[in-house]
C-alpha cells in the first residue's frame, strides 16, 4: 500500500499519531529532500531506508514507488513539510498510481495555507488556492488576472525573495486590498502581518511566506443603471432587433426575458 503522509509545517509535535504509525511500519520512505525528513525521523527514532522524490525525479521515483508496491512493500512518501502533491512533489506519482491501477490513500495533517487563511482573519466561508506564481512578470500578472473577479479569498504561497514583487503585481492587477502575509506558522516567531496591497508588506523579508488577499466584488456591467426600456433601446441602436436586445438586456440583469417584455411594447 502507497501512503501519503502530511508531515509538521513547523512545529514537530504537529503530526498524528497515524502519521507515525504509518511511518514506522513502512518499508522505505520516499521524501522531497531526505536530509530535511531525516531531522523529522531521528525526532521520532524512526530509521527506514529513505528514497528520493522530488520535482527534478519524480517521473523515475514513480517507476521505483509502483515496483515497491506490486512488490508488497508498504510505502509511505513525504515532503519536507505539510501535505505532499499540495505545492509540492507529488502530483506526478498520483496520476501514475492511477494508471497503474495502484491504490493509494493519505494521511492528512498538517497545512500551511488553511493555517494561514484562519491566521489571516479574512473571509474563510470561501477560498480560491492558487499557490506559487511564476517568476515572470508577464506571465505572473496574466494568472492574477484570472482571479481578479473571483469573490473569495485567494492564497498564495512565496518565498521572502519574491514575496515583494508579488505585493506589487497583485496591487496592478486587483487594485487596493486588504492583504495578509504569514510567516513562520506554528514556530516561535510565528506572525500574522495585515496590510494594504497599496502600502506593501514592511520589515525585513525572512521564511517562506503565506500570502492571503481578499477577494474582489464583482463589477458591475455600468448598463444595468440604465432603466430598462434604455437597456433595451441601448441594443437596438447597436444594430439587434428587438428579440435579440431583450435577450442581451435579460443576460445583463440576470432576469428572464418575460420579466422584461412590458418594456418592449412602446419600442
Amino acid at each position: 500500500m502507497v501512503y501519503f503522509v502530511a508531515t509538521p509545517i513547523g512545529n514537530l509535535q504537529d503530526i498524528s499519531l497515524r502519521a507515525l504509525e504509518i511511518l514506522r511500519s513502512a518499508d522505505v520512505i520516499f521524501c522531497e529532500d531526505t536530509r530535511h525528513s531525516l531531522k523529522l525521523l531521528n525526532a521520532y527514532e524512526i530509521k527506514k531506508p529513505l528514497k528520493s522524490c522530488h520535482k527534478f525525479n519524480e517521473k523515475e521515483a514513480s517507476k521505483k514507488i509502483i515496483d515497491c508496491a506490486k512488490e508488497g512493500q508498504t510505502v509511505a512518501i513525504v515532503s519536507d513539510a505539510g501535505m505532499p502533491v499540495i505545492s509540492d512533489p507529488g502530483n506526478t506519482v498520483c496520476k501514475e498510481l492511477k494508471a497503474a491501477g495502484v491504490s493509494y490513500t493519505v494521511v492528512p495533517g498538517a497545512n500551511a495555507a488553511l493555517s494561514a487563511l484562519i491566521l489571516s482573519a479574512l473571509h474563510s466561508d470561501r477560498f480560491a488556492f492558487v499557490g506559487f506564481l511564476p517568476d515572470k512578470e508577464s506571465e505572473r500578472k496574466a494568472v492574477l488576472e484570472k482571479y481578479r473577479k473571483l469573490d473569495m479569498t485567494l492564497i498564495f504561497h512565496c518565498a521572502p525573495q519574491d514575496i515583494d514583487r508579488t505585493i506589487c503585481s497583485a496591487y496592478s492587477v486587483f487594485g487596493d486590498r486588504n492583504a495578509c502575509a504569514v510567516r513562520e506558522i506554528t514556530k516561535l516567531h510565528e506572525e500574522a502581518v495585515s496590510f494594504k496591497l497599496s502600502e506593501g508588506l514592511k520589515g525585513e523579508k525572512r521564511g517562506e511566506y503565506v500570502l492571503l488577499i481578499e477577494g474582489g466584488a464583482e463589477e458591475e456591467n455600468p448598463l444595468n443603471k440604465l432603466s430598462e426600456e434604455e437597456h433595451i433601446l441601448y441594443y437596438i441602436k447597436q444594430g439587434f432587433d428587438k428579440k435579440e436586445a431583450l435577450k442581451k438586456t435579460a443576460k445583463d440583469r440576470g432576469v428572464s426575458k418575460s420579466a422584461l417584455y412590458k418594456y418592449t411594447i412602446n419600442i
